[in-house]
Parts: structure tokens; C-alpha cells; sequence
């Protein structure tokens, strides 16, 4: 039940906007100064404050017997809207769109499926359809995968030496915070972000500029159209959300495209082969659960999904890190 109240302590004080009154006074506030700003009851605010303090959220003042609040230097980091790694967008998206496929979690596991009709009263019979059901949702989970990378990027595309590989295409490519990632961390490549027609508008409206000069856009559906040829396929968190026979379906098509001596790597949670952890990845597994197709795997059995799909010399990485990297070749010809 803790987890349950301190997640939503987490969601509520991002989504007043807490941190970002905290930031822009650039000086510790009371807690009447914090509810007048963010336009809430000073009782509420004021418990708000006392539970964000006891999580280490915020610092506490006391001056005169009166307790004044300022930002942890974690706060400042992650829960500020301005700042470059925040994870206020994924807070937001968790809180208003995962919390909500949660509920239903009981059913998830007695019916073996996602729960986006019961949630939001829409078919998931085309699961980004589902996903994406409003452009407003679809931003959300735009900025949601755009924060992961921001933080996670670089251990994922450093886990292997992707030097050799020049031209890269990044398959569900998003936002483009992962193709920027590969770009800052191998200067001599390209990346080109294939996405459905909607995500690449958006992403070039709102997360790539140009000033990224070696990304570029391609649209369509990896299930339906021809992929670009390239060196290396990236697909980051993509896998996860199909079935073993999808899965092959899209590995397959990217071996038919890939280059002789190229490779896909593929950016998972890796489960612990036994399945016994770690935790993140055994609970992002039910998230698979209440909200796609798929599920979480280990190394072994993304490695079996590769060599299914014609894919060699396979190995896996742990990066220590909430993300993993499995990185399989084309035979040259």
C-alpha cells in the first residue's frame, strides 16, 4: 500500500507543479507562498509537503517556528519541467494513462490481455491505435519515451562498440532522443527514425530540430512497409510489446533488408534467466501485460527469437542500468 501513496504523492505534486514554483523563486517558500501559487488549500498543500519532505523530495527551513521548503538537488534534476532530464512527462503519463490500465490488472492476469477497452473503452485489436488514440496521448507517450532515453540513452547504444556502423536506422524511432544518443556517441554515423506518419510529425515539430543534421525521417508501418536499407536496426522497447510470432514476423522483415555483415539491436529489461529478477524488469512485465501484446524476456530467449529470424554470433550486455542491449549480425554474403 506504501508504494500505491507514495507514487501518487510523486504524480500529484508534479502535476500542481510543486518543483517548478520551487525553481523559478530561487529562494526556500512557505507553505501558504506554495499554495497560493500552485492554486490549492494550504491544509492540502501543506501535507503534500510534509509527505514530499519525508520522501527526500524536498529540504525543509525552519525559521522563527516557521517551516520553509526548497528543492532537493534530486527534485531540481528529475521533477522539473524545465530541466533536461525531467521525468515530469513520463510522471504525467504514468499517473493519467498506466495507473489507469493498473486497475484492471486482476483481469489482465485471468484473461491474458491488455486492458485498454476496459480502461478508456477503446479496441485494442491495432495496438497503437490504442496507444496513440488521441494526439494529446500520443505526445504524452512521445515525451515519456523521450525522457527514458534522455537518461538511459547512452549506456544502451555504448554497450556494444556500434562504430563500424555507419548508416543506422532506428526502427519506432520516437522522438529521436536514442537516434541522438547514437549520434553524440559515434560522430561518423547517420540515423534514420522510421515511424507511423503521425509520430514523425510530431517528432519534427517538437523534438528534433535542424541542428541534428545526421538524423533523418522516414514513415510508415514496420509491420506493412519496406524498411530502409541500413548497417544496424535499432529497436529500443519495441519487441517487448508483441508476441514471439510478431516478433519473428519483424525480425525476418529486417534481416531481408539489413546489409551483409550488418546487425539489430535490440534494447530490453532483461529478465535474470531463471526469471527471479530483477524486480523492474518482473513488474514491467505485468505493465506488458495490462497494456500491449508482449512481455519481458530474458537474453536466452530474445537470443532464440534472433536466431529464428536468421540473425548470428548473438550476445547480450547488462549495462547495469534499467535497460539492457542484445545485439545480433548478418552473415556477409
Amino acid at each position: 500500500m506504501e508504494g500505491f501513496l507514495i507514487s501518487k504523492t510523486v504524480f500529484t505534486s508534479c502535476e500542481l507543479g510543486v518543483f517548478d514554483v520551487l525553481l523559478a523563486a530561487e529562494r526556500p517558500l512557505s507553505a501558504e507562498e506554495i499554495s497560493q501559487a500552485v492554486g490549492a488549500s494550504l491544509d492540502g498543500t501543506q501535507r503534500l509537503l510534509a509527505a514530499c519532505a519525508g520522501l527526500q523530495l524536498l529540504n525543509t527551513h525552519w525559521d522563527n517556528g516557521q517551516v520553509f521548503y526548497s528543492n532537493t538537488e534530486q527534485s531540481r534534476v528529475f521533477l522539473t519541467r524545465s530541466s533536461p532530464l525531467s521525468l515530469c512527462q513520463s510522471i504525467q503519463y504514468s499517473s493519467r494513462t498506466i495507473y489507469l490500465c493498473w486497475h484492471y490488472l486482476t483481469d489482465a492476469v485471468r484473461e491474458g490481455r491488455n486492458q485498454y477497452e476496459k480502461a478508456f473503452g477503446v479496441s485494442s485489436k491495432d495496438l497503437f491505435q490504442a496507444l496513440y488514440r488521441s494526439d494529446e496521448e500520443m505526445v504524452k507517450f512521445m515525451h515519456l519515451m523521450n525522457s527514458i532515453w534522455n537518461i538511459c540513452g547512452r549506456d544502451v547504444v555504448t554497450a556494444f562498440d556500434l562504430t563500424p556502423f555507419k548508416v543506422i536506422c532506428d526502427l519506432g524511432g520516437c522522438s529521436g532522443a536514442l537516434a541522438k544518443q547514437c549520434t553524440l556517441a559515434y560522430p561518423e554515423c547517420t540515423v534514420t527514425i522510421f515511424d507511423l506518419p503521425k509520430v514523425v510529425r510530431v517528432s519534427g515539430e517538437h523534438f528534433v530540430t535542424e541542428a541534428d543534421q545526421r538524423i533523418s525521417f522516414h514513415e510508415g508501418d514496420f509491420f506493412k512497409d519496406s524498411l530502409p536499407v541500413a548497417d544496424l536496426y535499432i529497436l529500443a522497447r519495441i519487441l517487448h510489446d508483441w508476441t514471439d510470432e510478431r516478433c519473428i514476423e519483424l525480425l525476418c522483415r529486417i534481416y531481408k533488408a539489413c546489409k551483409p555483415g550488418g546487425a539489430v539491436l535490440l534494447v530490453e529489461a532483461l529478465l535474470n534467466e531463471d526469471g527471479s529478477g530483477p524486480l523492474t524488469a518482473q513488474l514491467y512485465s505485468l505493465n506488458m501485460l495490462v497494456q500491449t501484446e508482449g512481455r519481458e524476456r530474458t537474453g536466452a530467449q530474445y537470443a532464440a527469437l534472433l536466431a529464428a529470424s536468421g540473425f548470428t554470433n548473438i550476445q547480450h550486455r547488462l549495462t547495469g542500468k534499467i535497460y539492457d542491449a542484445v545485439l545480433g549480425h548478418k552473415e556477409t554474403d
